[in-house]
């Protein structure tokens, strides 16, 4: 006996009890429920239902179909809806599931842009199985469920295309292993703080342009980062050791730092921070936001001044992946789960490790190396492409003020 379906669309303004009406009068029929979609965009509802039934000439689906098509046809009118019918056989209107999740991310979202987009995915000989926003403010985000595509070349050819877009495009895998990364490991400056903490310190010393100069040279991949930490760090010699208050209190956290961390920390992540910097910073950003891993290097004092040295191991680019790997240690997870994030070359490591890579408004040659790139200026934006919505933080933030309230 041949299975075949009836599609149904209807689109009109949403209003309560239109799904109800329209199941309610289905289930006098002998169909099955095979798939469902809805989406209401400003207040105008699209519903499609699949249905599947029983088809061939001994069955009398001829009238029972036209039975169902009146039915439907009616509650529409009702509903003062359009509606749409067609049918088709179940073998061939198989939903190809998505495999991979594709991000965009952008200040705005221009229809050139998706278009652009969309035209890749579709050269590629994949399918958009579904499209859903994810933020619309102070980003606008939308993720896409594609299937068919190898993501390693789609991960090329969109990356192409939203250069010439200026927008970020991110491609993961669907899935579990989505789902399951649980612990976030972030680089400190220019990452979770904006500026780097060393030029503050060089500041008080008075030699900002040097120190500054040799930092640009590390983080592009120029120069070692251990002999420029040192370079740099000989250069605070006698600097008194109160100066660290008063660089605690310069430093600035990227926008969507505090929203990153809490929402995350909600969902029982665990958050690390690796810096290149120094504890005597970074020690108050873990009491501040409630981090549960850290490391960074350690400038040395003596008699109330600093040496222009650092004691012990450096925290460098090999250093930052062990970090990360002891981290995941420590929590009691495998790699895979992990996720890390960073700006400069001495980041690249890390990332090339973890579960998954993020260069966060970061130097091309971590954005080539990297699973995905985010040139935003909001740190919170990296929740997009965990899957996390906007409205959904909102909600959180929003019942955890009650609770405090109440």
């Amino acid at each position: 006996m041949d299975q075949r379906t009836l599609l149904i669309t209807l689109n009109g303004p949403d209003r309560p009890g239109v799904t109800s009406r329209l199941f309610s009068v289905l289930s006098g029929f002998p169909v099955t429920v095979a798939d469902i979609e809805q989406v209401v965009i400003r207040g105008r509802l699209t519903l499609g239902v699949l249905v599947a039934y029983a088809g061939g000439p001994s069955t009398g689906t001829g009238t029972t179909l036209g039975a169902m098509w009146t039915a439907v046809e009616r509650v529409a009118e009702d509903l003062g809806m359009e509606v749409e019918l067609s049918t088709g056989s179940q073998a061939k209107e198989q939903r190809r599931r998505g495999r991979l999740s594709v991000s965009v991310l952008g200040a705005t979202l221009q229809p050139a842009a998706i278009a652009g987009i969309a035209g890749r995915i579709a050269a590629a000989g994949a399918n958009i199985d579904r499209i859903e926003r994810l933020a619309q403010w102070p980003v606008t985000c939308i993720e896409l469920s594609v299937s068919g595509a190898d993501p390693t070349s789609l991960r090329v050819e969109l990356a192409a295309e939203a250069a010439a877009q200026e927008v970020d495009v991110a491609v993961q895998r669907t899935g579990l292993s989505r789902r399951a990364k649980r612990l976030i490991v972030m680089d400190v400056d220019s990452t979770l703080i904006q500026g780097e903490v060393i030029e503050l310190l060089a500041a008080h010393a008075g030699c900002l342009d040097e120190v500054a100069r040799v930092t640009s040279e590390a983080m592009r991949g120029e120069l070692d980062f251990a002999e420029s930490l040192r370079r740099r760090v000989a250069l605070l010699e006698g600097l008194p050791a109160d100066v660290f208050d008063l660089v605690r209190k310069e430093v600035v956290l990227t926008p969507g730092a505090r929203t990153l961390v809490r929402t995350l920390k909600r969902l029982d992540y665990r958050f690390a921070i690796v810096s290149g910097g120094f504890t005597q910073i970074t020690d108050g950003l873990v009491d501040e936001l409630g981090i549960d891993y850290s490391a960074a290097n350690v400038l040395e004092v003596i008699d109330g001044r600093l040496t222009g040295r650092v004691v012990g191991e450096v925290v460098d680019r090999p250093g930052k992946a062990r970090a990360l790997e002891r981290f995941a240690r420590e929590a009691g997870l495998p790699i895979s789960q992990t996720v890390a994030i960073g700006d400069g070359a001495n980041d690249l490591d890390m990332i090339a490790a973890a579960g998954l890579g993020i260069a966060f408004n970061a130097k091309p040659v971590v954005r080539q190396a990297a699973d995905t790139a985010v040139n935003t200026p909001y740190l919170d934006s990296i929740l997009y492409l965990l899957g996390i919505s906007r409205d959904e933080v909102e909600a959180a933030d929003a019942e955890d003020g009650a609770l405090a309230a109440g």
